[in-house]
């Protein structure tokens, strides 16, 4: 029987790749935006529905759901990939920004899993697949805010992954690296104007040089696809799955190294030196 995913943000970016890798392999894809645009794929297929669905609004997710159940029966698969990225001072950071941070990033992905769980829990099986950040493995400069959005979700799923154990259903980790075409400064952008204040302008720009030189090889959209499929099928207890080379080499250092020799090679990496 062909299963089901339903995929929030898919108007770009990762969510894109991913829809278009489970419908390459013969999913059915109920793929997700606030704004529906079929044009963003390719080809028009019959087991590809695009749907309308805001995760700040419990309204739109709901009628998602129940749209999908309608359409193919049932939804085998919620991955949650809908974000904001932000890099900011966290003292020049309002709170305005701060909650429409965490109400995308975490809220947004608390209420997606707990409309859906419902739904799995009565079908018997499920998996959830919430997508965060290779900043939960290693958090860097001036994104404060952002990491915690996604840190959050990072222990929210591990919660509840052994909560829906009971009954049948799986909650897992896609953590991507950094990007070139994430849309994390595009999304981003217009929350960004005026939070890195000037006191902190040498060494934010330093900072931005040092990623400009990235120390692994830049994560592509097809890593995080494939990185998704992974989680979506694979059999096991596994819960976290690293997209793309930093990612991987910051999951090793965070969990297979010290406190320690972790910060001493954090600050190596990412903390710019403005003594001169």
């Amino acid at each position: 029987m062909t299963k089901t995913i339903l995929i929030t943000g898919t108007s770009s970016g990762y969510g894109k790749a991913i829809a278009e890798l489970f419908l390459a392999r013969g999913w059915n894809v109920i793929a997700t935006m606030r704004r529906p645009d079929t044009s963003v794929f390719a080809a028009p297929s019959g087991r590809l529905l695009v749907l309308p669905l805001d995760v700040t609004r419990a309204n739109t997710i709901e009628k998602a759901i129940a749209d999908g159940v309608a359409a193919f029966g049932a939804i085998d698969v919620l991955v949650n990939n809908a974000g904001i990225g932000m890099a900011s001072a966290v003292e020049a950071t309002p709170d305005s920004t701060i909650r429409e941070i965490f109400e995308t990033n975490t809220f947004g992905v608390f209420a997606t899993c707990r409309a859906i769980i419902p739904q799995m829990r009565r079908q018997g099986h499920g998996m959830i697949v919430n997508v965060t950040s290779s900043v939960t493995l290693g958090v860097m400069p001036l994104v404060a805010i952002y990491a915690a959005s996604k840190c959050a979700v990072e222990g929210y799923t591990e919660s509840l992954s052994y909560e829906l154990e009971l009954f049948n259903i799986k909650a897992r980790l896609v953590e991507p690296g950094l990007g070139p075409t994430t849309g994390f400064a595009a999304n981003g952008g217009p929350r960004m104007q005026g939070l890195i204040p000037a006191d902190y302008g040498a060494f934010a720009q330093a900072y931005f040089g040092i990623m400009a030189s990235y120390p692994t090889a830049y994560c592509t959209e097809a890593e995080v696809a494939e990185a998704t499929f992974l989680a979506a099928t694979e059999e096991g207890s596994t819960i976290r799955y690293p997209a793309g080379a930093d990612s991987k080499m910051l999951a090793q250092l965070r969990w297979s190294t010290s406190e320690e020799h972790y910060l001493e090679r954090m600050r190596e990496m990412f903390r710019p030196d403005i003594s001169a």
